[in-house]
């Protein structure tokens, strides 16, 4: 398309914008179609050259466009260029619980495959002035169509569910198993199941009737009991010895009337489907991929379409004339123009885009199945485009002992469209010439019994036209969900190709049926598309039709996990005995609940444990967004708290239910705690050293707004404010933006730049060891830092580290402990000259007042003043502070009894 804004010009700047347009690039589908669409239009004079991708050629020509010559470059993608997907951490299936699946979000992005064909289209539009789409003109093509996204997720999240816990279930059976669940596949599945359980539960019965025949010169004619059969056999064993009594014929009616057989209907996309099927023997996979090739070779019209109605502007005879020239068809053909041309019969959809398969150019040079495939759709035009066939029927009616019965004759004058379409049968049943009232003894009079017979086990083309009727899927997806079925295991083929439900599909069905969910019935499925055309018509919002789906599948799928032994016990018939999974061994996550929103992307924050051991608070936004906050070693536990804080926003802001250490903690404070960490909470705030900064990557200029955010520091040292503001950070009071240092080891602690001067520093207060893991493993080659002299157990992992220094993360000052509560167990001090400074009255965990030293190792710290231990180090408490860190007054003496050492 034309960038649009020009068309709101005067007509002068429209004409000025057109005469700029020296390039013009085209898109089409497939590679195929451009270069079909590029030989066409340039005489097959065009120029071919390379793009990224090799698949994806890009066909240069001159053309007359706007009144002018322009170059078209004329290239192509792969269908659709992009994908959907999960936000991370949403992708792995072990991240959360598929509940939580319901609410994630969802992204486009390119998948690796097609960054080729993205890179060839983001160079080309440098250089040209407009854009041309040469994609199918229907809503996927156009992409105006409501996509499913929310759907996607209701199967994703009842995947994730059923695979992840059935496997456990039955680890021999389904260990590499993928469950899937599809609003569209799992209904397919059920017509295969319903059918094949009809069949089992069907019970034959026994029935009578009575047969007459009367032999004549040309053969035999049967007569059929007008009452068709009985189940008494008493009853009609008492009609039959009155019919025998007497048994002479009487005819009392003989009606002649013209009879037709319908030409075919235009064909569409599930017609084709059904019709290869069933007179070809070709799946309805393999039919459109043979019809797509045949489309994009430009012998056929576009194979998925909705539409049984030719349109009137639609040349059909030049299209008949085509055909004449093959040997078997030609005289055909020939014959449709001479009598009058095409007379199509109109069907009654219209898709309002593409119209009905067509052949569009003759060929006689394909091979296998596309050549058949090709053939049927030549026939079946021609057959369409001509007339009914004719016959004469004749109906006769006898009379014995007051029952009737009936039998017909057929005389075809006319095959007409039978004569090319050789898939239709319509043949002469003969009979002899009946007078009205003329009697004539039968050949035979019999009582013959049978049993009723259960159906018969679905087709492919059964199959389709219940999907059909029932609103599942599309023409274009119907293939796709009877393969998916299949390539799962569900359901499988017999020898006559029927389809046969497989012991996974039948447990599946079964056991969501005894939840009370009729999840492979097509009410929920065929409701959500009714809705979609509603939209696309303009008769219902879109965001309404969303929520509501949305909550209908997310309340199912609740309940069917509180009753998922259901599934398991419906399984255990075909698989075999279930596994005892013990309780504590979860299955799958529990759900993640919200305690705030990420201050830097407005996800969820959300607690997590770490492997081994402790808490901390993560964005689900991660890896995009890496905003934690760490707890110390001393929470032992912490969980949401229902109660939601007042005073801290952007709410809600959940409070947090902490158990501490003994001992870690004051006195005055329980080890029982609930508090908030939105920073209103003035003691917690101490405990775990939470400070208020402004947000580094905010202007010096800007103006602070109310409300408490999450914020951590930037450097694992405190570095100079003028280095800060050569960094771009601002350099504003404190008060604004919360942030955590804890002495847990971070997940993920800002690294040392190597052109900042900022080392990491271990608890020791040493600068730390970078080291390489050597050891076979997943982590072989992996960097960490480590306490250089082995004093103390920090450990962090190097590639762990953010490379946006100006990023608003929530992280913990790798090593710092909380100021004036301290952990006990502390580090050692730094290298440092001593101060007869006491430290303003602060006490170390030895009850003696703490000495003053000043940093005079080469560093970021070099000249920083703290307080420690006045004792020997080998007889040290450990205790550790910054001199210039802030005190909450008073505090200093009691961190002194509780706290431990550490440093940054």
């Amino acid at each position: 398309m034309l960038p649009q804004p020009w068309r709101f010009f005067s007509r002068a700047a429209e004409d000025l914008a057109l005469q700029r347009i020296r390039k013009v690039l085209c898109v089409a589908e497939k590679n195929d179609a451009a270069r079909g669409i590029a030989e066409l239009l340039s005489n097959s004079r065009m120029r071919r050259r390379e793009g990224f991708s090799k698949f994806n050629k890009i066909y240069e020509y001159d053309y007359h466009m706007f009144g002018q010559k322009v170059t078209m470059v004329m290239t192509s993608v792969s269908g659709h260029l992009l994908a959907l997907d999960f936000m991370m951490p949403f992708r792995k299936w072990h991240s959360c619980n598929p509940l939580a699946l319901f609410d994630a979000e969802i992204e486009k992005y390119c998948p690796e495959n097609y960054l080729d064909i993205k890179r060839t289209l983001e160079r080309e539009i440098q250089q040209c002035q407009a854009l041309v789409i040469w994609t199918d003109c229907d809503r996927e093509g156009e992409n105006i169509g409501f996509e499913i996204i929310h759907v996607c997720k209701a199967g994703a999240a009842f995947t994730r569910f059923q695979t992840l816990r059935l496997r456990k279930i039955f680890p021999d059976v389904l260990a590499d198993q993928l469950i899937s669940y599809g609003s569209c596949q799992f209904p397919t599945l059920g017509f295969v199941v319903e059918r094949f359980k009809a069949i089992q539960a069907f019970v034959p019965e026994a029935f009578y009737k009575i047969k007459v025949t009367h032999d004549h010169e040309d053969g035999s004619v049967v007569f059929n009991w007008k009452r068709n059969r009985l189940f008494n056999h008493t009853a009609c064993l008492v009609l039959y010895q009155m019919c025998m009594e007497d048994p002479v014929a009487t005819v009392v009616d003989v009606v002649s009337k013209p009879k037709s057989k319908w030409r075919p209907l235009p064909l569409d996309t599930v017609e084709l489907e059904k019709l290869a099927s069933r007179k070809l023997k070709i799946n309805a996979k393999e039919t459109m991929t043979i019809a797509e090739k045949l489309y994009t070779k430009g012998f056929v019209s576009y194979p998925r379409t909705e539409t049984n109605i030719f349109p009137k502007e639609l040349n059909l005879s030049a299209l008949v004339e085509q055909q004449t020239q093959d040997p078997n068809w030609g005289q055909f053909a020939q014959r449709i123009l001479d009598e009058g041309g095409p007379t199509p019969r109109s069907g009654t959809k219209s898709d309002q885009a593409h119209p009905p398969i067509h052949p569009t150019k003759y060929t006689s040079n394909l091979q296998g199945n596309e050549q058949r495939l090709y053939e049927f759709i030549v026939r079946h035009f021609l057959a369409c485009c001509s007339q009914d066939a004719k016959g004469q029927e004749t109906t006769v009616e006898i009379d014995i002992a007051n029952e009737q019965f009936i039998a017909q004759g057929l005389m075809i004058l006319a095959r007409n469209y039978l004569e090319v379409y050789p898939y239709d049968k319509w043949s002469d049943k003969v009979i002899p010439l009946y007078q009205k009232g003329s009697r004539f003894q039968p050949s035979t009079v019999e009582m013959v019994d049978g049993e009723t017979s259960p159906p018969l086990l679905l087709t492919e083309a059964d199959l389709i036209a219940l999907m059909e009727k029932h609103g599942i899927g599309t023409d274009a997806t119907h293939a796709e969900h009877i393969e998916t079925i299949k390539t799962r295991m569900y359901v499988g083929l017999t020898a006559d190709q029927r389809f046969l439900p497989g012991q996974l599909g039948m447990g599946l069905v079964e056991g969501y049926d005894s939840m009370g969910y009729e999840m492979s019935k097509p009410d929920l499925r065929a409701e959500l598309e009714a809705d979609l055309k509603l939209i696309c018509e303009g008769k219902k919002d879109k965001s309404a039709v969303l929520q509501q789906q949305v909550q209908k599948y997310k309340q199912v799928f609740i309940e069917a996990v509180a009753r998922a032994n259901k599934l398991d016990q419906a399984l255990a018939q075909y698989l075999g005995e279930a596994a005892e999974v013990p309780e504590q061994d979860e299955v799958y996550p529990e759900t993640p609940v919200s305690v705030r929103k990420c201050p830097q992307c407005n996800s969820d924050m959300v607690l997590k444990t770490r492997k081994n051991g402790g808490f901390y608070l993560s964005c689900m936004g991660y890896p995009a967004c890496k905003t934690a906050v760490w707890f110390p070693d001393f929470v032992l536990d912490v969980t949401r708290d229902e109660s939601i804080c007042d005073v801290c926003k952007p709410h809600p802001v959940h409070r947090l239910k902490f158990k501490f250490k003994k001992g870690s903690v004051p006195p005055v404070m329980p080890l029982e705690f609930i508090g908030c960490i939105g920073g209103c909470d003035e003691m917690l705030k101490e405990l775990l050293d939470l400070k208020y900064l402004h947000r580094s990557s905010q202007p010096a200029s800007s103006t602070p707004q109310p409300g408490h955010h999450l914020q951590a520091n930037h450097s694992l040292n405190r570095a100079s404010s003028e280095t800060r503001q050569a960094r771009g950070t601002s350099n504003l009071a404190r008060g604004h933006l919360l942030s955590i240092n804890s002495s847990r080891t971070p997940r993920a602690a800002p690294a040392a730049a190597a052109d900042d001067g900022n080392a990491v520093v271990c608890n020791c207060g040493s600068e730390a060891l970078l080291l390489t893991v050597r050891k076979e493993g997943p982590n072989k080659g992996r960097q960490f830092y480590k306490c250089s002299s082995s004093a103390c157990n920090f450990f962090l992992w190097a590639d762990e580290q953010p490379q946006d220094r100006s990023s608003t993360l929530l992280q913990p000052t790798a090593g710092r402990a909380p100021a004036g509560l301290q952990r006990p167990g502390g580090g050692r001090e730094p290298l440092g000259s001593s101060s007869s400074d006491a430290g303003g009255g602060t006490v170390c965990r030895c009850e003696e007042p703490v000495v003053t030293r000043t940093v005079q190792k080469d560093g970021p710290n070099k000249g920083r003043q703290f307080h420690t231990c006045p004792k020997p180090r080998e007889q040290q408490c450990g205790f550790f502070q910054w001199a210039d860190e802030n005190v909450v007054p008073g505090m200093a003496r009691l961190g002194a009894r509780t706290g431990d050492g550490g440093c940054s």
